[in-house]
């Protein structure tokens, strides 16, 4: 097969396994604050932290992405997902859509991101096990950036 026939295959594939949970099925996302995000920080894990709404369209398209990502590397790698500026039933709705299965939280105002130094949606960070910010990507994601990312924290 060529290249370009596997990349598209993998695509379709990470398409479908996408959720199927109805968003009943997905509990209220826990709130977070500055306090929570340190927690988060000193877990001694290399960490994802993904920031999204479900309004935003280019976060729809990396949220297969992220979950195949977790799917592979969640033994190895936190993955947590904020979602801002958003409601608890469309986060919900969000979450079971794309059957994220890492750990998802509120931030209704956008105030962890700020504290993070980011603007807009979505944006990707990238902690060392030590807390450490090693990488800040604003915008959609891609497999590469995500690998590449993914690889330098758990080298650190």
């Amino acid at each position: 097969m060529t290249r370009r026939m596997l990349t598209g295959l993998s695509l379709v594939l990470v398409l479908a396994a996408c959720g199927t949970a109805a968003p009943a099925d997905v509990p209220e996302l826990p709130l977070i604050d500055d306090v929570i995000l340190t927690e988060l920080l000193s877990t001694g894990d290399p960490l994802v932290l993904n920031v999204w709404a479900s309004w935003c369209i280019p976060c729809r398209s990396e949220a297969p992405l992220l979950s195949a990502a977790h799917e592979t590397f969640g033994d190895e790698v936190s993955f947590i997902g904020i979602d801002i500026e958003d409601t608890q039933n469309a986060a919900r709705a969000f979450i079971a859509e794309y059957g994220l299965e890492f750990d998802n939280y509120f931030d209704r105002s956008g105030a962890v991101r700020s504290a993070l130094g980011g603007v807009g949606v979505p944006i990707t960070y990238f902690f060392s096990a030590s807390g450490e910010l090693i990488y800040r990507h604003n915008g959609v994601i891609d497999e590469r950036t995500l690998s590449l990312q993914i690889d330098e924290i758990l080298n650190r």
